[in-house]
């Protein structure tokens, strides 16, 4: 099959390419954009399935939105009309609904694609989508969420003139999912219109706020609640803007090596990585309620545990080349030593996040004076 996606190079179409080639990796898809030197009527005539995603959704000229929405749309139509008269896709917008430039023009391509649907007997597909947000959308643009990640990872001032207004937001993944599914016939509708599920709802000060703890989440390592669907989309997004990938941690470090903390989630508890050198100890100390577990990923050593008021040792050797998971218990006083020539370096979990006001750390030696 021959697959057309106009506004190739666009924020939508890019990812939809991708999405296609993994969804259907047998077809051949034809990409069209301003640039790419294509015969646009030459691609509308061979193609099996149209998406039509090209169009002005910005300019100092409203005649530019007549041309580019409207009068581009009546142009492929015909195309199609000459050639295979294939199923057409089109993405339109809410603003199709309201009385302004931009929207009259979108509505007017909304009922070119519905005209071609009933002359030709093909199938005809229009979306009238919410805000749309993900990866490579641009900032500063038409996008709130990507200029506030764009701004925001980059420190840069955002505006918010009211913080209440309510935002219905699609995920890119969303959108191509069910654009996808469309070559199949396999779609949502709500009357007339085809709907992309789900679509999420957010106001701008939430929003605006939520992007910033994602910003700070490099510096309290706070990780966020990735069960909520918006939250991950959005901190996917994030991520996407950011200008530099890497980041350090902050070290304690002493005679026996080096602590970080990692990353910490109010509900999962924090990760950490602890480094311990040739011939040290660190531990030696017990909890009332506070759970660990203790995963080496390099080195060797051997973690000991003592029942408090027992004198019975239990001892794990643990190395780099078997990853074996100890679990620390409450009650036992439990040491980490580096029996090895080279750094222990060990990931420890934490079930909660440490609070120095309440530390439920109790020092007490687990080898006891005059036992081995």
């Amino acid at each position: 099959m021959k697959i057309l996606v106009t506004g190739a190079d666009g924020f939508i179409g890019k990812n939809l390419c991708y999405w296609i080639k993994q969804a259907h990796p047998d077809y051949i898809v034809f990409r069209y954009d301003t640039g790419l030197c294509n015969s646009l009527a030459e691609l509308c005539r061979q193609a099996d399935f149209v998406f039509h995603l090209a169009g002005v959704n910005r300019t100092a000229d409203n005649k530019d939105f007549e041309i580019g929405n409207k009068e581009l749309t009546k142009e492929i139509l015909q195309y199609c009309l000459d050639g295979k008269q294939p199923p057409v896709l089109i993405s339109s917008s809410v603003q199709a609904a309201l009385c302004n430039p931009y929207g009259e023009s979108k509505k007017a391509a909304e009922d070119a694609v519905f005209e071609y649907g009933n002359i030709s007997g093909s199938q005809v597909y229009v979306y009238r989508l919410p805000g749309v947000f993900g990866k490579w959308c641009r900032p500063n643009y038409n996008s709130v969420v990507a200029t506030f990640c764009y701004n925001i990872a980059n420190d840069l001032p955002i505006e918010i003139h009211d913080p209440s207004t309510q935002l219905n937001l699609a995920y890119i993944d969303d959108v191509c999912n069910s654009f996808t599914k469309t070559i199949n016939g396999n779609i949502i509708k709500d009357g007339d219109f085809c709907v992309v599920e789900p679509v999420h709802h957010i106001t701008l000060s939430d929003l605006a706020d939520t992007m910033r703890s994602f910003r700070y989440s490099r510096d309290n390592l706070m990780i966020h609640d990735m069960s909520d669907p918006l939250t991950r989309k959005l901190h996917s997004t994030y991520l996407s803007y950011l200008p530099d990938f890497s980041y350090k941690l902050n070290e304690k470090i002493d005679e026996r090596g080096v602590f970080s903390e990692f990353i910490k989630n109010p509900i999962a508890g924090q990760v950490s990585i602890n480094v311990t050198k040739p011939g040290y100890t660190k531990g030696n100390h017990w909890h009332h309620t506070k759970t660990e577990k203790f995963l080496t990923v390099s080195g060797q050593g051997v973690v000991r545990f003592r029942k408090l008021g027992e004198t019975k040792v239990h001892e794990y050797h643990v190395n780099g080349d078997v990853l074996q998971v100890v679990d620390i218990p409450p009650g036992y006083t439990h040491s980490l030593t580096n029996t090895g020539a080279c750094d222990l370096v060990t990931v420890m979990w934490v079930d909660e996040l440490f609070n120095p006001n309440i530390p439920d750390t109790y020092y007490e030696e687990v080898i006891l004076e005059g036992r081995q």
